[in-house]
């Protein structure tokens, strides 16, 4: 690790070989701790490169317990987190949505690191019960139309590194992976990035594979459609420039989609939202997020029209019964 540390401090690259090799190692307990969080820490000092980054997707996604899922047509609505802007659980609630309007969610989460609660810490809060069993799991697909993988259970050897990221408590380049590395690989992709740089790495790694995906990234740093300005949106098509105003909402201001300081606090304002009883802001990140994942299913449809469907999930209460369904 001394040597690996010593060409990082000097700005040299990893061929992905190299990023192979060096993420098995990590994980197999191979390195001093001290030393992983010395190299965490330096790698956020710098710009990942797309050699890298694909090494170390491949190790993890080696390393991870597999799902065959292909008989379903999946999306994954995931985020890198990592933006530190502790918005609610948008991208979950959005998944729901998804599937409450008949699309098959294969959601992959996790426990927060840089946030204050994870997709996975409200979801076991509100009652879901995590499991890798893939019977169980095409059971819930079938009655739900969502799965929740939680990240820990099909990558078993990243718990080595678990208590130096919490530790750290700030993003990581590990924050990278999990849009990556879902096991049920995806057909289709919904993924936030916290920075357009990381999205135009992501578009390069989705083009030489048969996903239809959506990268989201807003202009002042959130890993989703925010609505608190201009986003950008890189799909097999190209890279899009949206405004708020084109999506016909007016600019938000950052503190009305704040996911509260607990888990008590980011769960009472899940299940207001997903009753309908969210307020007019809430609703809209999220329908707009939706709206976003269904249109990667159907990508010459508009974005209003897939608005309007997700709407109709929401209000109708189909997202709401896709999540009792789920928990039940």
């Amino acid at each position: 690790m001394k040597e690996i540390l010593a060409h990082l401090f000097e700005y040299k690259a990893f061929t992905r070989k190299e990023a192979y090799d060096i993420l098995i190692n990590i994980t197999e307990g191979k390195y001093d701790t001290h030393q992983v969080a010395a190299f965490m820490t330096a790698y956020g000092m710098r710009s990942i490169r797309v050699e890298e980054l694909a090494g170390f997707r491949d190790a993890m996604y080696d390393l991870c317990k597999k799902l065959d899922l292909s008989a379903y047509r999946l999306i994954d609505l995931c985020g890198t987190g990592g933006d530190g802007k502790n918005t609610f659980n948008i991208s979950t609630l959005a998944s729901f949505v998804v599937a409450g309007a008949g699309y098959q969610v294969a959601k992959h989460g996790n426990i927060g690191v840089s946030s204050g609660c994870g997709s996975s810490n409200v979801m076991e809060y509100l009652g879901y019960s995590f499991t890798n069993d893939e019977g169980e799991i095409r059971r819930q697909l079938d009655e739900a139309n969502i799965c929740f993988l939680h990240a820990p259970l099909f990558h078993p050897a990243m718990k080595t590194v678990a208590p130096i990221r919490r530790a750290l408590g700030v993003k990581t380049f590990f924050n990278m992976l999990g849009p990556l590395t879902n096991p049920a690989n995806p057909q289709f992709q919904s993924v936030g990035v916290f920075s357009l740089e990381l999205a135009r790495l992501y578009a390069y790694l989705y083009q030489h594979t048969n996903k239809q995906y959506a990268i989201l990234h807003a202009l002042d740093g959130y890993d989703e459609i925010s609505l608190t300005g201009d986003f950008k949106v890189i799909d097999n098509k190209g890279e899009h420039y949206y405004t708020v105003a084109q999506l016909g909402f007016e600019a938000i201001h950052p503190e009305t989609i704040s996911g509260g300081d607990t888990v008590d606090e980011a769960g009472k304002i899940f299940m207001d939202i997903l009753n309908g009883e969210g307020n007019d802001i809430q609703q809209n990140v999220v329908l707009s997020n939706a709206a976003m994942a269904i249109k990667t299913f159907n990508p010459d449809r508009t974005f209003a029209d897939c608005y309007y469907e997700a709407e109709e999930s929401l209000l109708g209460k189909k997202a709401l019964s896709s999540f009792k369904k789920l928990i039940n």
